[in-house]
């Protein structure tokens, strides 16, 4: 089987033991940040340590911890405070924290942080902004305009505008969306915005047997440095409770990051910023544990991408129902 370039760069997903409080401004406020991307295609922030900075940050809904690179530990002779094991998508290993007094994101300020330190190269930012960071907050983040907007849901404009609604349940911080299904195979979903690919476990990649394909290899790059075979394959659709996304590339492996949120045996998805963007809009509202999703309107590039294409993932919206 002939390897296929790499195509990911995936932020850790669950760190053990490592703690943090947070205490943000009023949450009527609402905070919107442009954003940027980085090789990967993924989401960045500016955000500023202290006094200093602005640096960037990749936002990782994948991620329970926040990160900070070891270059800006040094330069900013953040002093280490213990080590802690880290289980990222290749792999765990241990590594140094440090104590960060302060985080700021545009207005909205987070207070004693337990970060892990790694390598800049191989989180491809001067750090990630984890979960620790966006608890108990409604993160909106609009693709066609490039810009995140952090608030309670009130001030983000409640359901508006957002076609589709889903429940999910929390597992170690993660929201999880199921009755989701893969070409008719039920998974369930975790959104994962510090990944530019979709990662399936093998518990998936049995089920559809009969119905997945795989193309080829791919090496999974992870933020610990470490890497990764998978399997790359492709689905028609998936379907989330309302919306239909077509051209669904899939990268199959046995992460440790799926046994970490105790989901190895269970048919699921790491879903990737490729397929997210899909939709003009999503917001993850850890609060109240809703994921929305705003659906392609005509003249968006997602409404008229060809079912079946491997270029881009489309969009297959629902049948008119009669006398609507």
């Amino acid at each position: 089987m002939n390897p296929i370039p790499a195509a990911a760069a995936l932020a850790l997903a669950f760190i053990p033991q490592v703690g943090g409080s947070q205490s943000s401004g009023p949450a009527a406020d609402t905070e919107i940040i442009a954003t940027g991307h980085d090789t990967a295609d993924r989401l960045t922030v500016q955000v500023k340590l202290g006094e200093h900075g602005p640096f960037p940050f990749m936002i990782d809904t994948g991620s329970q911890n926040t990160v900070v690179s070891s270059s800006l530990t040094s330069r900013l002779a953040l002093p280490t405070s213990s080590r802690s094991k880290v289980i990222g998508v290749a792999g765990e290993m241990s590594v140094d924290t440090v104590e960060i007094d302060e985080i700021n994101l545009g207005k909205r300020s987070y207070y004693g942080i337990t970060a892990p330190v790694l390598e800049r190269r191989d989180i491809g930012a001067e750090g990630i902004l984890g979960l620790d960071s966006l608890q108990d907050q409604r993160v909106l983040i609009d693709f066609r305009k490039n810009l995140m907007a952090v608030g309670d849901a009130r001030s983000l404009g409640g359901d508006f505008g957002f076609e589709i609604v889903v429940t999910a349940r929390r597992k170690f911080g993660q929201l999880i969306m199921t009755d989701a299904r893969v070409d008719g195979v039920l998974c369930d979903v975790v959104i994962d915005t510090g990944s530019d690919t979709t990662i399936g476990n093998r518990a998936l990649q049995m089920a559809m047997t009969r119905r997945g394909r795989v193309t080829g290899e791919v090496t999974l790059h992870s933020v610990t440095g470490q890497e990764l075979k998978a399997d790359m394959g492709g689905a028609r659709k998936l379907e989330l409770q309302g919306a239909t996304i077509t051209s669904v590339a899939i990268a199959f492996s046995d992460s440790p990051t799926f046994a970490a949120l105790g989901l190895e045996k269970k048919p699921t998805l790491l879903l990737g910023m490729r397929e997210m963007r899909a939709f003009p809009r999503v917001a993850i509202d850890f609060k109240t544990r809703k994921v929305l999703f705003a659906l392609p309107k005509d003249g968006d590039p997602s409404y008229f991408a060809p079912p079946g294409s491997s270029e881009v993932p489309g969009f297959v919206p629902l049948p008119t129902q009669p006398g609507k």
